[in-house]
């Protein structure tokens, strides 16, 4: 067992959905998984597994922020043998060019975290998402017919929430950054690490320029259309 997340050897799936809010990985569980089971409840971190279409599949809480994030990924990577782990979590929009409930599939994420800067002392890294699974979601959105309000791009994985220096965002935007999120960064770092596969997919929760956003609970629980792609393109 994991210190984290303390499941039993075989419990866990080796695909993971990948949610920051506990109560989106049961939500996800009860709507999508059959048969799921609850794991995992270790500090109210929730972490299920059931089947989809046949497959096995798992949903885990990962907590806001790439330190939280950090610690169930490295124990699902490490101590469970998870082969495959797809963010599928919340976004606010940059650019006009992305709509709220619109869904950016990431195929790279920029951060202003220190945690890649410690790993690789100092120097740049590149966290890039798994090419299979990055085309098998595009495809899964294109059979979907959701192509019109999915967007393929970078987003930016930020320390702070509440950031006491937004005007820093403005030349990643201007460089393509299509959204601000807070893990996606040190996700595909990790998987990198362990030779796995991530990808990160974020349903536009709010917008930073126009300022609409959506509720807590439709944050929970009405980004469906972000759970089917995630499904399809870790099972393709």
């Amino acid at each position: 067992m994991s210190t984290h997340i303390a499941a039993a050897p075989g419990h866990i799936a080796p695909i993971v959905l990948f949610p920051g809010d506990p109560l989106r990985a049961k939500w996800i569980a009860e709507n999508f998984l059959e048969d799921a089971t609850l794991y995992s409840e270790v500090r109210g971190m929730l972490g299920f597994t059931g089947t989809w279409n046949g497959h096995r599949v798992s949903v885990q809480g990962s907590g806001m922020g790439q330190p939280s994030m950090a610690i169930y990924a490295n124990e699902l990577f490490d101590s469970y043998d998870v082969q495959t782990i797809v963010r599928v979590g919340s976004c606010g929009a940059l650019t006009e060019k992305v709509k709220v409930r619109d869904i950016i599939i990431a195929n790279g994420a920029s951060t202003d975290s220190g945690i890649n800067r410690v790993r690789f002392h100092g120097l740049d890294y590149a966290p890039v998402a798994d090419f299979s699974l990055l085309r098998a979601a595009v495809e899964a959105s294109e059979s979907l017919e959701l192509a019109d309000t999915v967007h393929v791009g970078q987003l930016f994985s930020s320390d702070q929430f509440y950031s006491t220096r937004p005007e820093l965002t403005a030349p990643f935007v201007e460089h393509g950054i299509l959204g601000v999120e807070m893990e996606a960064a040190g996700l595909y770092t990790l998987a990198a690490y362990y030779g796995r596969r991530a990808l990160a997919i974020c349903t536009v929760s709010d917008h930073i320029v126009t300022g609409e956003e959506t509720t807590a609970l439709e944050r929970e629980q009405t980004f469906g259309d972000m759970i089917e792609i995630a499904l399809r393109a870790a099972t393709a």
